[in-house]
């Protein structure tokens, strides 16, 4: 990145930079070549090397400008270099050397910084796929500066709160943008190339652990920083990212951070926009959150290792084979994945089924404000005191990339954040659990209801979780005002009696048998599935909702004719709503998909009836039964 001052500043190197990397990771498993940050540990990668990273965009902060060419002098010899600050936190020179900051040679550029966590209730098969993948061979790095030992998170965060140790580890000089004299030393300098213009230094004082801001409790892995230089306006905030980037780790990053507490009295106050605690989640260490410079990003449609990337590309001739191969066999899975859901709901085939259209289906459009596709569906009836809900929510971790499980307490309901909401002091949006990527499976478990009153935030996160069910979003408080965020979630509601929470079908469960120990029974189900029949079910689920579907117009003259015949021999036999319930069965990605076929057929039609006549029969029965209504 250092060019002869004579030559000039020559641009063209950055596309060069991105289409050698687009070429070398085309070839046969480069990708696996290169480290994850979600497999190794930040202390095991080389500072300024490439890395990925598979994350979810949490938030975006502002637009940061930095030096994307600067000129370094020699005092001595006046010798003149320029530099490019691109894919770089601190710019370096040598020891003799000194940024020349009036000069006309420099040039200010932008780029976008989004804050990236580790995708939200990832699956741990689909971690270990990823892993098992890799090729990457790394070991402990001590590269950092000359002078650094490797250090563990926990030191790490020792050093966060006592920035001294800090600097006696930090044999760097460095200096902010614009803030005092140069400082002189033997060793090489460095300096920031974010240009940091009249901003308020946070408090010295500010020293509680950091919150790295996963939208789950419980959440770990790394947060990182990522710095994107071009085409950010196609990404947004719970978007799922590949990211290539070049790892920037620089210890001195944390210390210019206490520089600028130790500096602010010299800044204009007037000129002074950041807050501490701004500063604070805007610049965390490097140790703790990396900042990631990319070269490449891609946004993912799903996160199945066992699935090609990209399902819709047409001009993919292995993605095709891939497809047209599984298709061969999806019935076999199909009949296979029904009798192992069949088992795992106690030998209710009509829920397997229901439970089976329920994980296939997607929003795949919107009609004004009516999602299409979405397909909730309630669970009712399931046995208590044996931790049902929590078995069935380990089958289902099995089979979907990502899943979450809330056990609907009366605690959890009155003390959780459910719905983002922006800190204008932090200047950054706090998660909160309702904040997931698309195609995220969401088992709401109301078995764990319990006497008592919901307070007021009880009430909100009630209401939150209707509207996600009923509209697919979730209205972000941003405390003046909210804001829409669709989503794609599917939401799975278990429950004892019918939900208190809309849905889009109430399936009783019928129990065939009552295992004594449901534990050792459902592990017992698990063991026996033959690995590859597992990531057969996996593929199945993937590949089945990213299908197009259509339906001919002589299927639906056919249906609109039966429709009306049926009114005509039962008028409360089936009515405008049924039919639309029907109609989503066995529409998009559902009934006929569920089978491999990208077309409604007649066949399919009339299994759609007779399922959902089933359904509201068994319904009724229970009705009876309990003589009041479910």
């Amino acid at each position: 990145f250092v060019f002869a001052a004579q030559n000039g500043p020559n641009l063209e190197w950055e596309k060069k930079v991105i289409e050698y990397f687009k070429d070398k990771l085309k070839e046969s498993n480069a990708t696996n070549w290169v480290p994850s940050l979600n497999d190794i540990p930040l202390h095991y990668l080389k500072p300024n090397s490439l890395v990925k990273f598979r994350c979810m965009v949490q938030d975006m902060f502002d637009p940061e400008f930095y030096m994307g060419v600067y000129e370094t002098v020699d005092p001595t010899t006046k010798e003149r270099v320029l530099h490019f600050g691109k894919y770089r936190d601190v710019a370096e020179c040598g020891s003799q050397q000194e940024v020349e900051l009036n000069s006309a040679q420099n040039i200010t550029m932008e780029r976008q910084t989004f804050y990236c966590v580790p995708v939200p209730g990832e699956s741990t098969w689909v971690k270990e796929s990823y892993a098992r993948a890799s090729q990457a061979r790394v070991c402990p790095s001590t590269s950092y500066t000359p002078s650094r030992h490797k250090r563990s998170y926990e030191e790490d965060e020792d050093m966060e709160m006592q920035p001294s140790k800090q600097k006696e580890q930090c044999a760097v000089c460095y200096r902010p943008v614009g803030v005092g004299e140069s400082h002189g030393c033997g060793d090489p300098k460095r300096l920031e190339t974010e240009t940091l213009v009249g901003q308020q230094q946070h408090s010295p004082n500010c020293s509680a652990p950091l919150d790295l801001n996963f939208p789950l409790p419980g959440e770990k892995g790394p947060a990182c920083l990522v710095k994107v230089y071009e085409n950010w306006e196609g990404f947004k905030v719970n978007d799922i990212l590949e990211v290539y980037g070049v790892l920037s780790v620089d210890p001195a990053l944390s210390v210019m951070n206490e520089d600028r507490n130790n500096s602010s009295s010299i800044l204009d106050p007037m000129e002074s926009m950041d807050t501490a605690e701004e500063l604070r989640v805007h610049s965390p260490p490097a140790s703790l959150v990396p900042r990631l410079h990319v070269i490449l990003a891609n946004k993912l449609q799903h996160i199945n290792p066992l699935v090609p990337a990209s399902l819709q590309d047409e001009e993919s001739k292995s993605c095709n084979f891939f497809v047209s191969s599984f298709l061969l066999e999806v019935s076999s899975v199909r009949a296979e994945f029904l009798g192992f859901l069949t088992h795992a709901l106690l030998g209710d085939s009509l829920a397997a089924e229901y439970l089976i259209l329920h994980l296939i289906s997607t929003v795949y459009a919107r009609r004004d404000v009516l999602p299409l596709g979405k397909f909730t569906v309630n669970l009712s009836g399931c046995p208590r005191n044996c931790g049902y809900t929590e078995h069935i929510y380990r089958i289902l971790q099995q089979l979907v990339s990502s899943s979450y499980r809330l056990p609907m307490t009366l605690q959890n309901m009155n003390s959780l954040k459910f719905v983002p909401q922006k800190d204008y002091t932090a200047n950054r949006l706090v998660s909160g659990i309702l904040q997931l990527p698309n195609s995220t499976s969401l088992v709401l478990d109301e078995m764990a209801l319990e006497q008592g009153q919901l307070d007021t935030l009880g009430v909100r996160n009630v209401t939150a979780l209707g509207n996600l069910i009923t509209w697919q979003k979730v209205d972000y408080n941003f405390n003046y005002h909210q804001m829409e965020f669709p989503c794609n979630i599917n939401v799975f509601v278990t429950s004892e009696g019918k939900s208190l929470l809309p849905s889009d079908c109430q399936v009783h469960l019928k129990p065939q048998i009552l295992p004594p120990n449901m534990e050792d029974y459902m592990n017992s189900l698990l063991t026996a599935i033959l690995p590859s029949m597992l990531n057969k079910f996996r593929i199945y689920l993937s590949l089945l909702r990213r299908m197009d579907y259509n339906i001919s117009d002589e299927v639906s003259k056919a249906v609109e004719e039966d429709f009306v015949e049926m009114r005509k021999n039962d008028p409360q036999s089936i009515s405008a709503e049924d039919l639309h319930r029907i109609l989503v069965v066995a529409r998009t990605r559902l009934l006929s998909l569920s089978a491999g076929q990208t077309t409604l057929s007649r066949e399919r039609w009339l299994r759609a009836k007779q399922l959902e006549c089933l359904r509201k029969s068994r319904l009724q029965q229970q009705k009876c039964a309990n003589g009041n209504e479910l």
